[in-house]
């Protein structure tokens, strides 16, 4: 029964305006199952109509049904009746309470003012308000402020309900792949065979490479899908197999449903004010940390992976980040660099970055933070290659005792992951036969008559049919995981050769990322420590025991080309009696190099004993020998001719003859000639004979 109202409030200029009726239910399940409800907010026009304004003057506004009047935004109808009281149009507003309106005090309030400003009443179940008069306005204040308190107890009580079951672990909500309700309402796993062995191998895939995104390449390697189970809707509790993602792996690495715990908090909603068009708030989702989750129940499932594999899998997801560099290893990458991503400065204590010289081969371990942040001298730069080779040789000396027994593990270890691939093919073999089965089932079934069902039917059945055979095609073309598999004697074999480590790890088969990754499950990290007489090297183990070695300080570049002093000092003895070509051969036998690695020269000795300043006394030409001997007490042709008192033209013929023992570096090139006292007294001449000169007539 309605209360009655007064009157007297109502005056002729009231109603020569319009009457607006404002109708709203906060949810489409209001509008389906609340009909008295909404009948009674509609009966307000028949309330209008008792209160002097004629049907032509009533104007319903029902556009805002299904919405929520917690705020303005996306409200329509709400936004205008505002423009319509604001212009001067509206006598009156009805609603059946003021809820009805605006649960939102601002939005509430704006109403108000803007009613009292063009005087506009406002009429609920219970009375006439002007909004003018203070008392009217007070107490319309305290009814929106009520309201908007209602809305925080509900609220309130839902949430409270919510905790409640959540702290019993009985809340429900979507699972994860892999996990579905029983009729219990207990979580169990997926009753698919085939889901529950690809979120097994998407973990053990992790366990092997540390690294979702190689995880997400095994996948497509070997073309594998991964399911997806839809939550709601027309496709509730169906399921799906799409291409497994990156984000779709990090979900379920990150998931702690997976580790058999129950979780609820691990996400919270923040508002968030919008620029743009018009003012609106937006809820943010926010992660929380796992250190500030309010409800964790563990053992509360069956679990795929254990607790603490679930932490360390967030480590190393954390450790491969490449946000803040300073406080994580990152993945393991591809490079020259052994260390990568694990050498500290010894001096600062920050992550020590990667540069490689021109060639990529040889690495530089850089800490530039200082110079990139502050503009300052950078702290140091090491060449990587002696450090990398020092490490990895204690590396392998802390090995030796495990290397039988880590074999072994990863020698099980692949065979059960390309057991896993050869199952996952099995079984979607086996799922895509299923379907043309049910198909052909169906198809048995129809009335043959029926022909507008049976045609539909027959072509699901072809296309069912025709998936089979892709599939199995497609699986022949893949090598076949048995065939990678090793047979008796290849264990034997491999065995044998895990038992020599540094033969694997030196093996050119054996890539850099796969040397990284061995070395980290060991090595936490390296300090490098640069000084004038030394390179200081921290080995930090996983087990926080630490070793530290030392190094020499590297050699210059200029010294690294320099000939070593024992050539020099082979040269200097074979300048006495040997010319440079003579040099270059005796040295070449005996195997001797240069600084670069190169054999020698007559250019090279000559260049050497110039740079060095060694004599010799066996020059190639006789303007370098003023006596006309030389070391190996070989003569020049004018000093022989001199000796023999013959002239140079003889002695040029005598060499030529063969009469002289001469020796001549190139052709046309002076000669040296090697005279005995048995030569001198055999060939020399009594006087030297000279030309006589005779006068044209």
């Amino acid at each position: 029964m309605h209360t009655t109202l007064s009157t007297h409030k109502i005056r002729p200029e009231h109603l020569d305006r319009q009457a607006f009726i404002y109708v709203r239910q906060s949810t489409l399940a209001q509008v389906r199952y609340n009909t008295g409800s909404t009948a009674r907010q509609y009966d307000l026009a028949q309330r209008a109509l008792e209160l002097g304004w004629s049907p032509e003057q009533v104007t319903v506004i029902d556009q805002d049904q299904a919405h929520s009047g917690a705020s303005a935004a996306n409200r329509d109808g709400f936004q205008f009746l505002v423009a319509e009281v604001g212009m001067g149009h509206a006598g009156v507003i009805l609603s059946l309470e003021i809820s009805r309106l605006a649960r939102s005090s601002a939005d509430w309030h704006r109403l108000i003012e803007i009613c009292s400003l063009t005087d506009t009443l406002v009429v609920d179940e219970e009375g006439i308000y002007d909004p003018g008069h203070y008392n009217d306005r007070l107490l319309l204040g305290l009814k929106a402020a009520m309201s908007e308190a209602e809305l925080h107890w509900l609220r309130s009580r839902l949430l409270g309900g919510k905790m409640e079951k959540a702290q019993q672990g009985q809340l429900r909500f979507r699972l994860p792949v892999g996990f579905v309700y029983d009729l219990a309402n207990r979580v169990i796993f997926d009753p698919d065979e085939q889901v529950q062995q690809v979120v097994r191998l998407v973990f053990d895939l992790f366990n092997g490479h540390h690294s979702a995104l190689a995880v997400v390449k095994h996948f497509g390697d070997h073309k594998l899908l991964f399911p997806i189970r839809f939550w709601g809707g027309l496709h509730d509790g169906e399921l799906a197999w799409r291409p497994l993602t990156y984000g779709r792996t990090l979900a379920v690495l990150h998931n702690p449903t997976y580790a058999g715990a129950y979780v609820y908090g691990r996400t919270q909603v923040r508002s968030q004010v919008l620029p743009g068009e018009a003012p609106r708030v937006k809820g943010r989702t926010r992660q929380v940390k796992r250190e500030e989750w309010p409800i964790l129940l563990y053992d509360a499932h069956p679990a795929y992976i254990s607790w603490e594999t679930f932490l360390n899998n967030r480590q190393r997801l954390d450790d491969n980040r490449t946000y803040r560099a300073e406080d994580r290893r990152g993945a393991v990458r591809e490079g020259a660099a052994l260390l990568q991503g694990i050498v500290v400065c010894g001096r600062c204590g920050r992550r020590m970055t990667i540069r490689y010289q021109s060639d990529g081969a040889i690495p530089i371990y850089v800490c530039s933070r200082i110079h990139k942040e502050h503009g300052e001298k950078s702290c140091q730069s090491l060449r990587g290659d002696a450090i990398d080779a020092a490490v990895a040789q204690t590396f392998l000396e802390a090995m030796q005792p495990a290397q039988l027994e880590i074999s072994l593990a990863a020698l099980a270890q692949v065979e059960a992951r390309q057991q896993q691939i050869e199952r996952q093919w099995s079984l979607r073999t086996e799922r895509a036969q299923y379907e043309a089965d049910l198909a052909r089932r169906r198809f048995m079934a129809v009335d043959p008559d029926n022909r507008l069902v049976a045609r539909t039917l027959e072509r699901d059945w072809n296309d069912k049919l025709a998936a089979v055979q892709h599939l199995e095609q497609e699986a022949c073309a893949l090598p076949k995981p048995t065939a990678l598999l090793a047979t008796p004697e290849q264990r034997q074999r491999i065995l044998a050769l895990a038992q020599d480590l540094p033969y694997v790890w030196h093996a050119s088969t054996t890539q850099q990322n796969e040397r990284k990754q061995l070395l980290r499950f060991l090595v936490k990290d390296v300090t490098l420590t640069r000084r004038e007489d030394a390179i200081y090297i921290g080995i930090r183990w996983q087990t926080e025991a630490l070793t530290e070695l030392i190094l020499p300080p590297p050699v210059l570049a200029c010294e690294a080309v320099r000939t070593p002093p024992a050539v020099l000092d082979r040269i200097r003895t074979l300048a006495a009696d040997h010319t440079d070509r003579q040099i270059a051969e005796w040295l070449n036998q005996e195997e001797l190099l240069s600084g670069r690695g190169l054999p020698f020269t007559r250019k090279m000795v000559s260049w050497l004993r110039y740079s060095y300043r060694i004599p010799s006394d066996c020059p190639q030409g006789p303007a370098a020998c003023p006596s006309g001997q030389r070391g190996d007490d070989r003569y020049s042709a004018r000093t022989a001719a001199k000796i023999l008192n013959v002239n140079v033209s003889t002695i040029a013929d005598w060499c030529q003859s063969g009469v002289l023992d001469a020796i001549q570096e190139k052709p046309h090139g002076p000669r040296w000639i090697r005279l005995d006292s048995e030569t001198i007294e055999r060939l020399r001449k009594p006087a030297c004979q000279r030309w006589k000169k005779h006068s044209i007539s």
